[in-house]
């Protein structure tokens, strides 16, 4: 990735995109589409759920885009065992990175042995893939963003990610500068949710996002107006 980030073309932008397709209702097509854009503009990778990952592999394998899956998605709230599950039949289908939602109920609670024993399975789980932890950083407090961030680290997790973008909000540029605050150079930081504009994009990468997660990639990369989604 280039460190320049004064000069960042639109073209630039796309070694930073997880170009993204989580809605329910996306078809084995759709999936495909999203594949053959990302090789096209050369996206550092597509994040899909996990009964999508065969379908990208087809498509990627002797390319260099990887496949990230989501685990626990949308809410996070399924059991730690469960994460595992997933998480572990994910790699084992062809996931290269694993994007995992944190329990905010738990997180509210401030359960934090629960959220570090959580975390850390599911990073022992991925077998040194690199796992994104997703805070949903509109629901909670500086004070719970700096401690989920924290224990980030403390399990070895390689990224913290703002939001799933279902449940409204999204990346904010205090929400990216917070957690790079926290993470500086131990972890790194994936703006997600509401990117939809090559301007928005440059502006969290700006703040300290070194991944962007986004569905509008391919209007980003042409500078173009994004649609509505994730």
């Amino acid at each position: 990735m280039t460190s320049d980030t004064k000069n960042l073309s639109p073209e630039d932008i796309a070694q930073y995109i997880d170009h993204t397709l989580l809605k329910p209702e996306a078809t084995r097509a759709q999936i495909q589409k999203l594949c053959e854009e990302a090789l096209t503009h050369k996206f550092y990778a597509v994040c899909v759920n996990s009964s999508m990952i065969s379908v990208c592999k087809e498509i990627l394998r002797t390319s260099p885009v990887k496949i990230a899956a989501v685990i626990g998605f949308p809410l996070g709230v399924c059991d730690t065992s469960t994460k595992v599950f997933e998480t572990t039949r994910a790699i084992n289908l062809g996931a290269a990175e694993i994007d995992m939602v944190v329990h905010l109920g738990a997180v509210k609670a401030q359960d934090w042995s629960y959220i570090e024993k959580d975390l850390k399975e599911v990073v022992l789980a991925a077998q040194g893939h690199p796992v994104k932890v997703i805070l949903e950083t509109h629901m909670l407090t500086e004070d719970e963003k700096r401690k989920v961030c924290e224990i980030s680290l403390l399990v070895g997790a390689h990224f913290v990610k703002t939001s799933t973008g279902f449940t409204g909000g999204g990346a904010t540029i205090e929400d990216v500068t917070l957690m790079k605050s926290i993470v500086q150079n131990k972890a790194q930081v994936k703006a997600s949710g509401g990117v939809r504009d090559f301007a928005t994009a440059v502006k969290m990468i700006q703040a300290g996002a070194t991944r962007i997660g986004t569905s509008s990639g391919v209007a980003i990369v042409t500078n173009q107006a994004g649609k509505t989604g994730y």
